[in-house]
């Protein structure tokens, strides 16, 4: 579990320790890799035996590497790995170039080795297991705003799209992957300012509880509501998106001043 020390990640591990399952925690070194490991040991029913923190960092792939080695050593196969970890920086298509290369290498690079090193270790040992990597819906729709957080979680949907691929068509494989795609979630990377949680976001708990749901029905896509936003407003949002292309518009049209008011009457049309 990368990302764990806040978040969706630490929700999701406290969630896997509630099953008694065998939880490895893996963020950044510091006092909030030690305190998610501590709230998560708490609600184990096997205690500190069956928690482990490791400190890595995703963008390097000899410390994924590492985390892997060191997830088996301690507990044997590995059966759920989830490539979450992820930073927003914020960034502008001419800003710092520094922002675009963190945020390359921790969103997309992350998750690229994760699937790459926790997929031939899950394929290795032949049993049931799965690959989750944490997209976003700014990855699929890529409003205007942040361009190299977009451009990473696009990648991570192409990614995880291939993964899956490989792994169904991979012979005597047990091994599915499967994206999720948060929708607001308050958490201390979307916080902001801000020391409350927004009425129309969910909490990381919620989002979770929605990914373990999906997971039961095998859902790949897992395109997660929130209090705002629907799931039918989410895929008329993407079904515009798409027809940029088929209807030849403008990229972005949602936002272009020539195409804005078809697109809000394409939503009153249906009812959003």
């Amino acid at each position: 579990m990368t990302g764990a020390g806040r978040g969706i990640g630490l929700a999701a591990a406290k969630v896997f320790a509630g099953l008694a399952m065998n939880v490895v925690l893996a963020d950044l070194a510091g006092e909030r890799l030690d305190m998610a490991a501590a709230e998560v040991t708490a609600l184990s029913p096997k205690g500190a035996d069956a928690v482990l923190a490791v400190a890595t960092d995703v963008s390097l792939v000899e410390q994924v590497e590492a985390l892997a080695e060191i997830a088996t050593q301690r507990f044997g196969a590995i059966h759920v790995a989830m490539n979450n970890a992820g930073i927003q920086p914020g960034s502008s298509l001419f800003g710092p170039f520094d922002n675009w290369q963190r945020v390359l290498d921790v969103n997309l690079g992350g998750v690229i080795h994760g699937s790459r090193v926790f997929g031939k270790a899950l394929l290795a040992h032949g049993e049931p297991a799965i690959i989750i990597n944490t997209g976003s819906k700014q990855g699929i729709t890529t409003p205007p705003g942040d361009p190299a957080y977009n451009v990473a979680k696009a990648g991570v949907k192409a990614l995880t799209e291939a993964l899956e691929h490989e792994l169904r068509n991979t012979q005597d494989g047990k091994v599915s992957a499967h994206l999720l795609i948060p929708g607001f979630v308050y958490t201390p990377l979307t916080a902001g300012n801000r020391m409350e949680k927004p009425a129309g976001a969910w909490t990381p708990a919620q989002t979770v509880e929605f990914m373990m749901e999906s997971l039961a029905r095998g859902d790949f896509y897992i395109l997660c509501p929130d209090n705002d936003v629907s799931r039918k407003l989410d895929e008329k949002r993407i079904e515009w998106a798409a027809h940029d292309i088929i209807d030849n518009r403008p990229p972005l049209s949602r936002w272009h001043k020539d195409h804005a008011p078809a697109f809000a009457a394409f939503l009153k049309s249906n009812g959003l």
